[in-house]
């Protein structure tokens, strides 16, 4: 970590931890809601939610803390989210203005991680 962490890099982090912890809870309350206990999918679900939304949680922690590996499984979500909203804004046509909205949101957060601030607080 050579620079002072960017005000950017730390709203991806926020945003980050935000969607670990809502993942997290997603997760126990489908294990909790009595719907698990009907179906091992959802209880599959459940657990697959909760351990995502834990790493998810842990990448925002290690791009505080400048963690270049952190920035690479951050940037490797940005694109997979990238290229889900392409595919629904032409395979699902009603939900063509959420995918645009989510294709703005991969794009943003990975300027923010790119950036020139950004490349100089991540340099090892």
């Amino acid at each position: 970590m050579a620079g002072p962490r960017p005000g950017g890099v730390t709203l991806v982090a926020v945003i980050a931890w935000i969607n670990g912890v809502l993942g997290v809870i997603t997760g126990i309350l489908l294990l909790t809601g009595g719907a698990a206990a009907d179906s091992p999918a959802v209880t599959t679900a459940a657990w697959v939610t909760i351990v995502i939304g834990i790493v998810t949680i842990l990448v925002g922690v290690g791009l505080l803390r400048g963690s270049n590996l952190a920035r690479i499984v951050a940037t490797v979500v940005f694109v997979l989210n990238l290229a889900n909203a392409i595919w629904t804004m032409f395979a699902v046509p009603g939900q063509f203005w959420t995918a645009i909205i989510n294709a703005l949101l991969a794009v943003i957060g990975l300027v923010l991680l790119y950036s020139a601030r950004a490349n100089e607080f991540f340099r090892d």
